[in-house]
């Protein structure tokens, strides 16, 4: 018996709205890609992130990596274009007024 499903068209593409919570889930997740590529080879994967195709990465970590620094990108892109960015200072230890961060 076959089962029916829905997929977006070749050619379509789809503008979505993102909030600053679901940009920092996205940030996260990403990060969290990151941490687990294999250390013996962290820099093969990232220079294989930044030059080949999806279809060409080697692991499905690649992969996942690719695909949310692709989607950070375009919400960058887009915050930039549309002057979306806060800027703001950040102290670093030894910069007059720093207080070391806390966990509460």
């Amino acid at each position: 018996m076959s089962v029916k499903v829905k997929e977006l068209k070749e050619d379509t593409v789809v503008d979505i709205k993102v909030n600053k919570a679901f940009y920092l889930m996205v940030k996260g997740l990403s990060y969290y890609i990151f941490k687990n590529l294999p250390k013996e080879t962290i820099e093969e994967d990232i220079k294989a992130v930044m030059s080949k195709k999806y279809n060409e990465l080697e692991t499905e970590l690649q992969q996942h990596f690719y695909t949310t620094t692709l989607l950070l990108a375009e919400i960058e892109r887009q915050a930039i274009a549309n002057n979306m960015f806060d800027e703001k200072e950040i102290l670093e230890p030894g910069d007059e007024g720093y207080v070391e961060p806390t966990q509460d």
